[in-house]
């Protein structure tokens, strides 16, 4: 299969990354969300990166034009009826998913592939939802997509072998290193992060040091480049209870009960960077 357009459902840190490393390749990208607003947050960002790849000198202006002109937006999921295949990256919420994909079922050619940015979810419980299982795939990208290399490539139940197939390509288009990986809540990568986040978010609610200690022992003591509770605040702590939750029932296991102290920052608001006070006060 080629491809050459790809649509990016979803212009948020996830999605407007995705699309920007596609426009960088070549590909021709339409970068859909529900406003206008989003749609205009996620280009400024994308711009902002291209800017400063062109004042390190990593790129030409006539680069950055290229790249801009690979890229148009719109409110409307109808512009995705050409591509061949698109990108899923909005709220990690799997019925809403399972809602968007049923609706690019019917707006894609039969042909197309729709593929997911979940984190963590069932890739088949979505392709089931789609109606078009056999084209569905898990792309599981990481932030920030521009630096990170890693993709993990996820076939549900009834995914076909050419789609996996189309999807290693895709990230290998992109410059991406695709690992496929069997489906299983969480993948490989988030399979052994979160339970480690959610132990330090444990030893943190039991008082056994306080955040800065506990990142700086990992740290040091461990050669971490990013403490776990620092990790925490940057993935979104509301994100990162909703994967622990959804773990827990998935597998049953005690091991991934998520820590009291993780619960409560979500109560009181406190997500992480996004709003300025999270394990780390970032209003300061």
């Amino acid at each position: 299969m080629s491809i050459s357009k790809i649509g990016v459902v979803g212009a948020g840190t996830m999605g407007n990354g995705i699309a920007q490393v596609a426009a960088q390749a070549g590909l021709k990208v339409i970068l859909v969300d529900i406003e206008q607003s989003f749609i205009e947050k996620g280009m400024k960002n994308i711009v902002k990166n291209w800017d400063k790849d062109l004042k390190k000198g990593k790129i030409s202006e006539e680069q950055k034009a290229a790249f801009e002109g690979n890229i148009t937006t719109s409110v409307d999921k109808s512009a995705l009826s050409d591509c061949d295949l698109v990108v899923e990256a909005i709220i990690e919420n799997i019925d809403i998913k399972k809602q968007l994909f049923k609706e690019l079922n019917d707006i894609c050619a039969p042909e197309t592939i729709i593929a997911t940015n979940t984190s963590g979810f069932s890739i088949t419980e979505i392709a089931a939802a789609s109606g078009r299982p056999a084209k569905v795939v898990g792309t599981h990208f990481f932030n920030p997509v521009p630096v990170m290399r890693l993709v993990e490539v996820i076939p549900g139940e009834e995914t076909s072998r050419e789609t996996v197939a189309a999807a290693m390509e895709f990230c290998k288009i992109i410059g991406k290193t695709a690992i496929e990986a069997k489906e299983a809540p969480g993948f490989i990568v988030n399979r052994l992060l979160v339970p480690y986040l959610n132990d330090a978010c444990h030893a943190f609610g039991e008082g056994v040091a306080s955040a800065k200690d506990i990142d700086e022992a990992m740290k040091l003591g461990a050669n971490m480049p990013i403490g776990p509770l620092a990790l925490c605040d940057l993935v979104g702590i509301d994100v990162l209870l909703m994967v622990t939750e959804y773990f827990f029932k998935e597998f049953g296991d005690p091991k991934f009960r998520p820590a009291l102290a993780m619960k409560q920052k979500v109560r009181a608001g406190h997500l992480g960077g996004k709003t300025g006070k999270g394990f780390y006060d970032y209003s300061k």
